[in-house]
């Protein structure tokens, strides 16, 4: 199994993501090599900063462009091809790596998702699925978190069934509960586009829909799977992650709460292409990048994007 990496893509590039290269590197399965993409010189200089031995599980792939945090994707991807992010997407497209990974314009990965190895055929938009902490252990997932700010009701009954399938690879559930977020917990409420998804989503026979839940069930084990537009999620989603950066303030330590660290799974996939991308922070610290490493792994290991081809085929 081969794990890309961007290394010049993110706030602390490519200082943090090296660092954090490094710490995955000293504990990967033997089956597991990581490709680092970015300018050679770099890598070659950073990498002894962060260990002392030779890592045989590391391969270095030469890209001298680097798209910036502010540049626009598509006119970025199209001027840059020899950019890590370019490189990255070649080499996922070539089937040369299992996944990619970077920290980088979040814009640019998905608009080079999209292009290189594109939607799943039956996938209306592919979206950006994050990770909620849940009391009972373990996470639900939600999607979409800032894909797809606006989304027609037959996009969100999509989310639902793609989610589901994700939610049973990835994690293992056997048959994942599916919920609308909403403004209430009935099934006449909320927004137009709200009402007909729920109607969509009760109607689906591949998911076990339980109805709506609300801003105030997103960590109480209430489902396994939350529907939301991108804007609604990313909302929400970043709203539960400043509860760590809050409690850290107030000097407050608690075992769930370190869980909405944005470190603690350290990436999000984009759910709905043919291939494995994971999306990080650009804020993205070494312990980000190793735990997005050990991510990426996961989601290789699951199958989860030939699974979810299979379902709506």
């Amino acid at each position: 199994m081969k794990i890309a990496v961007d290394i010049m893509g993110g706030d602390f590039a490519p200082e943090a993501i090296v660092e954090g290269v490094a710490m995955a590197a000293t504990n990967l399965p033997k089956d597991v090599q990581l490709v680092l993409i970015g300018q050679q010189r770099v890598i070659e200089t950073l990498l002894p900063k962060y260990t002392t031995e030779p890592l045989s599980n590391i391969e270095i792939v030469h890209a001298e462009d680097v798209i910036e945090m502010g540049e626009h994707p598509t006119k970025a991807l199209s001027q840059k091809p020899n950019s890590s992010i370019g490189v990255g997407f070649k080499l996922l497209k070539e089937k040369q790596v299992d996944a990619f990974c970077s920290a980088g314009n979040t814009g640019a990965m998905h608009v080079g998702a999209l292009f290189s190895i594109k939607a799943i055929e039956g996938v209306m938009r592919p979206c950006i699925a994050g990770f909620v902490p849940q009391l009972g252990g373990g996470h639900a997932v939600m999607l979409d978190i800032g894909a797809n700010a606006d989304c027609k009701p037959e996009m969100l009954a999509q989310f639902g069934e793609i989610g589901s399938v994700y939610a049973q690879a990835t994690f293992g559930i056997e048959n994942p509960r599916v919920a609308l977020m909403n403004i209430g917990s009935e099934e006449q409420k909320g927004s137009l586009v709200a009402q007909a998804a729920y109607q969509l989503l009760k109607e689906s026979r591949r998911i076990n829909f339980v109805g709506n839940i609300e801003g105030n069930d997103m960590f109480f084990d209430k489902a396994d799977v939350i529907v939301t537009d991108g804007f609604t999620g990313n909302a929400l989603f970043k709203l539960g992650e400043s509860i760590y950066a809050l409690t850290k303030k107030r000097g407050i330590s608690d075992e769930f709460l370190d869980k909405t660290n944005y470190e603690s799974v350290g990436g999000s996939p984009i759910v709905g292409v043919n291939g494995n991308v994971i999306i990080a922070h650009g804020i993205s610290s070494a312990l980000a990048i190793k735990n997005m490493i050990g991510l990426a792994i996961r989601q290789v290991q699951s199958d989860a994007y030939n699974k979810i081809a299979q379902m709506l085929s």
